[in-house]
């Protein structure tokens, strides 16, 4: 949803959405295919390719013929690299976006020049939130790196594992579970509430624009 809404902010004619038919890939794009077609925002084309391809030229002509703006993809980086190269040799010139799956540096070896301006949902940078500092502190003094993406969410998830059997007065996994989804909990990624589902109801992403030499800014 985070990734739908800032598409539908930016007001593209015509999406395509398009992923690797995984879970997690398909899954992801099917949240943003239905948050664009809420916003009223048109999905031209909704394609799913086969991970571990490395010919895409029939989904780059699909998108060519679709005329879309914006292309979202659910999935990860070997294959994005590679459609993002193709595109850009048939002279798409469609903004494209992905999840934290493709925000990975390897991608711009594949890629090329094709990387920039890449769009990516990422977690911010929990590890500057003047309320981690201590944790970060404690992180650095053991010689750990607490900077990179997913340090503090694994953090978090041991730590509400650890509350969760606390709060239930059970180790039993059940137990814990019911617990998890009856409490909110303080976290270093912020509160934490899951829903019925067992979902996070909420977790915070930024959306960065990537560049060829593997930095990253904050999209405006």
């Amino acid at each position: 949803p985070v990734a739908g809404n800032y598409i539908a902010s930016q007001k593209p004619e015509r999406v395509a959405v398009v992923h690797d038919k995984q879970q997690y890939g398909e899954g992801i794009a099917t949240a943003v295919r239905d948050t664009l077609k809420n916003a009223g925002i048109e999905v031209a084309m909704f394609e799913g390719i086969t991970a571990g391809d490395k010919d895409f030229s029939s989904l780059v002509t699909k998108i060519k013929q679709a005329d879309v703006d914006f292309v979202y993809y659910g999935g990860y980086h070997p294959e994005l690299g590679l459609i993002l190269r193709q595109a850009r040799q048939t002279d798409v010139t469609a903004k494209f976006m992905g999840p934290e799956g493709v925000g990975n540096k390897d991608i711009n070896t594949i890629a090329g020049e094709a990387a920039e301006g890449l769009l990516v949902t990422l977690p911010p940078s929990f590890d500057e939130k003047a309320e981690n500092q201590e944790l970060v502190k404690a992180f650095k003094d053991k010689g750990e790196d607490p900077s990179g993406p997913f340090v503090l969410p694994s953090y978090t998830a041991v730590q509400l594992v650890a509350e969760g059997i606390k709060q239930a007065d059970s180790k039993d996994p059940f137990d814990v579970a019911a617990a998890l989804r009856a409490n909110s909990f303080e976290t270093p990624i912020g509160t934490v509430q899951y829903d019925k589902a067992g979902d996070l109801k909420s977790f915070e992403f930024v959306v960065y624009e990537w560049h060829s030499d593997g930095s990253k800014t904050p999209a405006q």
